[in-house]
């Protein structure tokens, strides 16, 4: 990875813990970075963080944010022989966990684990026929006692996270690490900071940093942000489910192809003022895109909704085999969603944001 910054910006996100209501590791990293750009913070009472890169005072307030939190679990019970149930924080298919390793984050550091599989000599043939229900998993940690267990420092109500480093792959425009979604927000949000502040000209108020447990139902860190902001223009930036994977209807979302323009959720209809600029931004660039109908929300779902109503768009990248421990990206989507958020961050003055209000 050619680019010192960014290599060093993705190892720390990726890798910092931050299941739902857990989001202080990445918040720190968000701070440090953000800090260094604008000495203007502010902050929810949730945990949100946004840094304010003042342009014209009289163009419109924009909110550019991604999440901090990646699905996770929490420790729920420590049996008698040391064993961690756990519940699940986020969405999770229980296939993809059995075998998977995970650190358990307590106040003496991380604990290693691995979720329980059953290896298929001993299965039954009732079990090889049925899926494992999550509820029936546990986490070991290489204990024998719940008091062994205590002594090196689990507790109920810990978080705990996938364990998968950052990689390069064979194709060195794929990078492989967990939590893209959405340490790619994360990412991307640091670096609209930075641009903002080493070329400040810009024709609006930008209120940019990332939200608190997206992944759990309501969006709860965004509806909270935006109330702090109040913003005249929301834009989330997100991973979604790459579909160009065997197995899956491959209807959008492909590694390579661009960035995703995100049409339709079942939360959200992209505003037609707003889907009309970015796509003929794209097209006058010649940054490639991806028209997305996502089956899954993300925060411009509620911030549509604040106050009189939020314009509200996600600029998005694929990622492949998103809420499991291990997720692919490719770096030249990451760089189309950059360069259509720059310049449209540059675009929108008070008047380009009228034009894009229903009237």
């Amino acid at each position: 990875m050619e680019n010192k910054f960014q290599a060093e910006l993705w190892n720390r996100l990726t890798q910092a813990p931050g299941a739902p209501g857990f989001e202080g590791p990445v918040r720190e990293i968000m701070r440090e970075y953000i800090s260094s750009y604008t000495s203007e913070l502010m902050y929810d009472n949730l945990g949100s963080i946004f840094g304010v890169m003042r342009g014209d005072e009289n163009g419109p307030k924009i909110m550019v944010a991604g999440h901090m939190d990646e699905v996770g679990f929490m420790v729920t019970r420590i049996s008698d022989k040391g064993f961690i149930s756990f519940q699940t924080l986020g969405g999770w298919w229980g296939q993809v966990l059995l075998a998977q390793r995970v650190q358990i984050i307590t106040d003496n550091g991380p604990v290693e684990g691995v979720i329980s599989s059953i290896p298929p000599h001993v299965l039954s043939d009732d079990q090889r026929n049925r899926p494992m229900d999550v509820r029936n998993m546990y986490i070991d940690i290489g204990v024998d006692s719940r008091e062994e267990a205590e002594q090196v420092g689990v507790r109920a109500g810990q978080q705990i996270v996938p364990v998968c480093p950052l990689q390069v792959m064979s194709n060195p425009r794929r990078i492989m690490a967990k939590a893209w979604d959405n340490r790619y927000g994360c990412s991307l949000a640091v670096e609209l900071a930075k641009e903002l502040h080493e070329n400040p000209n810009h024709p609006n108020v930008v209120y940019v940093g990332a939200t608190v447990q997206e992944e759990l139902s309501g969006q709860r860190g965004a509806k909270t942000a935006a109330a702090s902001i109040d913003p005249d223009l929301f834009l989330a930036v997100d991973a979604s489910p790459a579909t160009d994977i065997p197995g899956v209807k491959d209807d959008g979302g492909k590694l390579g192809g661009g960035l995703l323009m995100r049409i339709y959720d079942p939360m959200y209809v992209m505003p037609v003022g707003l889907r009309e600029l970015l796509i003929s931004t794209c097209e006058e660039e010649n940054i490639p895109y991806q028209i997305y109908v996502a089956k899954g929300g993300t925060d411009a779902g509620v911030v549509q909704y604040h106050g009189k109503g939020v314009p509200s768009a996600v600029i998005g990248i694929p990622s492949r085999y998103i809420h499991s421990h291990a997720s692919i990206i490719d770096r030249e989507d990451y760089e189309a969603a950059k360069r259509l958020l720059f310049s449209v961050i540059r675009k929108v003055d008070r008047a380009t944001w009228e034009a894009i209000l229903p009237r």
